[in-house]
């Protein structure tokens, strides 16, 4: 006779996930505890100091990159550089010398009033030239810019009478312009204007002033010739020891201003 089956055994039972405590269950538990957060005033002051922290920083990298120029420059150019601020520091000084000299023979003459009259028509002659109603003459340099590719800008030629004038240019003339204090730059490419009047590359300028402070300005690294340069247009330097600026600006007479003295 078959015997008989044993009687199964109970195998081990599956754990069963425990039932939500009152009807919550731990996934809503865990985002309860996780929102709202809970901040305290210590850990408010932290974050608040590593946000300053970290804007500091952040202006430092700022103001670093802006310096990167100078700092990337060659010893040589950054010699060349301060040079040239020592030139234009010693300019400022001989010119408060000139006026404290002058001072002392108005203070100092017999005759005041002839004294008086030399001075005035020199510093005519000196207002003339700034005005640009009166040819002048000296030292200085001849800057010479090409544009095959019609693309410099008329910022690009103002920028250059800038770092001149800086560097102590006491008259200057593009092509057949004299440009002043109020001259204006306009257009660009084939159709650039000075003061309205219309001139072509290449751009001549003829400047007066101490040559050794008007030739390294227009050098400095990312100055003029750098600048023109990456347009390609080229700037040629040429050091003269008497250049001569002759092309005239009308002298206008004031319609309202009149002289103040008696």
């Amino acid at each position: 006779m078959p015997q008989p089956a044993p009687p199964a055994q109970p195998g081990p039972q599956a754990p069963t996930a425990p039932k939500p405590e009152h009807g919550v269950s731990g996934r809503q538990r865990l985002a309860a505890s996780l929102w709202p957060p809970r901040v305290s005033r210590a850990q408010l002051v932290v974050a608040l100091l590593l946000f300053v922290l970290g804007l500091g920083l952040a202006i430092q990298v700022r103001s670093t990159s802006d310096n990167s120029a100078l700092r990337g420059a060659r010893q040589e150019d950054l010699v060349r550089i301060l040079d040239e601020l020592d030139d234009r520091t010693q300019r400022l000084e001989d010119e408060k010398t000139r006026l404290e000299k002058q001072q002392s023979e108005l203070e100092s003459s017999s005759d005041q009033a002839e004294e008086a009259r030399k001075q005035t028509q020199e510093k005519e002659r000196q207002l003339g030239i700034l005005a640009g109603t009166v040819a002048a003459e000296g030292p200085g340099i001849t800057l010479t810019i090409t544009d095959p590719s019609g693309a410099i800008e008329s910022d690009m030629l103002l920028d250059a009478i800038q770092e001149l004038r800086a560097a102590g240019a006491e008259a200057i003339q593009v092509n057949d312009v004299r440009v002043v204090a109020d001259s204006y730059f306009s257009g660009s490419g084939r159709d650039m204007r000075i003061d309205g009047t219309q001139v072509a590359a290449p751009y001549v300028f003829k400047v007066i002033g101490k040559p050794e402070d008007l030739e390294p300005a227009l050098n400095i690294p990312g100055g003029v010739v750098q600048t023109l340069e990456k347009e390609q247009a080229t700037a040629t330097v040429q050091r003269s020891p008497k250049i001569v600026v002759d092309a005239l600006r009308p002298a206008k007479r004031p319609d309202y201003a009149q002289s103040s003295s008696q």
